[in-house]
């Protein structure tokens, strides 16, 4: 009989807690978000009950600190963040599919930008405009706008920020992807 190895993601939630009940109530739980956040006491509970989910998780899972991660940064502790989206990056999340590994991505380079290394996200964020095509193009190029911007790379930062802009306009997408090119391309017109 020929066997087929799994993917990491499919041996961890195989018959264990990460399964499609806890990714429902991590969900269920950051749709309640706002809720938490009138307080810095709302914000710590919120952050007990996301680390009441990822105690149910396997030693060492990767997803356990990318909520955690996102638990920190969502109540303004960036610095916090840092390190556990990394962690998750490491412990493998992108095994669990490539788009959770780039929403981590994002990210991490966000709080890079709000801890004061933009340069880090920017490093993190380039390849990503060359990965394939998903519903997080647009956010993957406003936080790397944003990176560029706070490293005073302000031409290349509004040319990705119109780039992702011009395919939702009603009219005008030709003219301000060609304004966006032009902006890197000639710095000085």
């Amino acid at each position: 009989m020929l066997k087929i190895p799994l993917p990491r993601c499919a041996l961890l939630c195989e018959g264990g807690p990460v399964d499609q009940d806890w990714e429902d109530r991590v969900t269920a739980l950051w749709d309640r978000f706002d809720d938490y956040a009138e307080t810095e006491e709302d914000e710590a509970r919120f952050r007990a009950d996301v680390d009441a989910l990822v105690a149910e998780l396997p030693e060492g899972s990767p997803h356990g600190a990318f909520e955690q991660a996102c638990a920190w940064d969502s109540t303004g502790h960036s610095d916090k963040a840092v390190p556990l989206y990394r962690e998750a990056l490491e412990k493998g999340l992108a095994d669990a599919g490539p788009y959770k590994a780039r929403r981590t991505k994002i990210q991490l380079a966000s709080s890079l930008r709000n801890t004061g290394r933009a340069e880090e996200g920017v490093a993190l964020l380039t390849p990503e405009l060359l990965a394939p095509s998903d519903e997080l193009d647009d956010p993957v190029r406003a936080c790397l706008a944003l990176c560029l911007s706070s490293l005073g790379r302000d031409r290349e930062a509004l040319a990705l920020a119109l780039g992702a802009l011009a395919p939702h306009l009603p009219r005008y997408q030709r003219s301000m992807a060609n304004y966006a090119r032009l902006l890197v391309e000639h710095p000085g017109a």
